[in-house]
């Protein structure tokens, strides 16, 4: 189940991401403290993958991720590796670590696998939230209806609908 939402929003975005060009994709954005959607969609995809990675191991560390600026910088390669992570993140829950700290591990805590697919869900959403922002400064891609929301916030919006 968890993981079929996380495949939902992977596909929103590959959407998303098709109907943008390169200079959109690369391009520094004011209001995003100049930082670009392929900045941002590296990081929701970098995110995934260190958690993918490190499951043999049971220890994830997200500080330690790569950034790979071919994600930030090339749609293609981008799409590509989200397509990879669909694939990927079908595993079962199993305990993990969580460690933070990039030289010296500075913070070790329990957790597992599910719990940090849900993390990287929600971390995923307020990312497209921002990149909502600059998509739409574009003004020329459509944007999913629910991009960047999330789904508390939508059954809440639903709920004050009904009366």
């Amino acid at each position: 189940m968890l993981q079929n939402k996380i495949k939902k929003n992977f596909t929103e975005i590959v959407e998303v991401l098709q109907k943008l060009d390169d200079f959109g994709f690369t391009q520094p954005f004011p209001m995003l403290s100049q930082a670009t959607i392929g900045e941002h969609v590296r990081h929701i995809i970098e995110m995934y993958q260190s958690l993918v990675v490190s499951y043999e191991t049971g220890k994830v560390n997200y500080d330690k991720r790569a950034r790979n600026k071919e994600i930030e910088t090339h749609r293609a390669f981008a799409i590509e590796q989200i397509e990879n992570l669909i694939v990927a993140i079908e595993k079962p829950n199993k305990p993990m670590v969580l460690q933070q700290g990039t030289s010296e591990i500075e913070l070790e805590i329990e957790t597992n696998y599910e719990r940090e697919l849900l993390y990287n869900l929600e971390h995923s959403i307020h990312h497209q939230a921002l990149i909502k922002v600059a998509l739409l400064q574009l003004s020329i891609v459509e944007i999913p209806e629910n991009f960047g929301v999330a789904q508390s916030t939508i059954t809440y919006r639903k709920s004050q609908c009904v009366r």
